[in-house]
């Protein structure tokens, strides 16, 4: 059997919250809490589950997408009006040149999670 990653809890300051800013970034949809839950379906294989905690410690989750998924979620952070950037330390600097792949970008949500996303084009 292949070993695929079925769900990770997501710190959040507000569960609901971060799992609609989350997806709405990503262009994914979110249904609805499940007990102390905000799912978000990332895929077939994975769900992100947001759950609100005390003082939450942020995660650094990355997802490989597309070109035309990136230019779609470069443009729904613009227009939110969501700093992004290029490089972990700087994810507000507005750019895209990834360190790693020929774009990319880092954003961050309340509860300091650092969300990357990396395009092969």
């Amino acid at each position: 059997m292949t070993i695929t990653l079925n769900h990770t809890i997501v710190p959040a300051v507000d569960n609901e919250t971060a799992a609609r800013f989350f997806a709405g970034i990503m262009g994914l949809t979110y249904s609805g809490n499940v007990h102390h839950f905000a799912p978000v379906r990332v895929n077939e294989q994975l769900t992100l589950d947001f759950m609100t905690v005390d003082d939450p410690v942020g995660l650094h989750l990355a997802f490989d997408v597309d070109p035309a998924t990136f230019d779609q979620i470069l443009a729904r952070l613009q227009a939110g009006g969501v700093p992004y950037g290029s490089e972990p330390d700087e994810p507000d600097n507005g750019r895209t040149d990834h360190p790693l792949c020929a774009r990319g970008l880092y954003f961050i949500d309340d509860a300091r999670n650092l969300y990357e996303v990396m395009s092969p084009a």
